[in-house]
């Protein structure tokens, strides 16, 4: 499998592309370059949307809850 298809690395590219489109979006709401509400409320709803999205392809590379086949690191203790 060839490192363009290698699916990890097509994660981490399509991350890297999404935090672009955010940092841009959130410089144009920063410069003022919404005339609208109507324009504000697009923008916020494409901000909020990519990090949503940013946040499940971050879960997928690095879970955040234990996996129940591996063992655990937690000792019982009987009484």
């Amino acid at each position: 499998m060839s490192e363009a298809t290698d699916p990890i690395n097509v994660i981490y590219r399509l991350r890297k592309s999404m935090q672009a489109q955010m940092d841009a979006l959130i410089q144009t709401l920063a410069n003022g370059g919404v005339d609208t509400m109507e324009d504000y409320k697009y923008i916020i709803g494409k901000i909020h949307g990519i990090d949503l999205i940013t946040q499940e392809l971050s879960n997928l590379l690095e879970p955040k809850e234990p996996d129940p086949n591996e063992p655990s690191n937690v000792t019982r203790i009987r009484r």
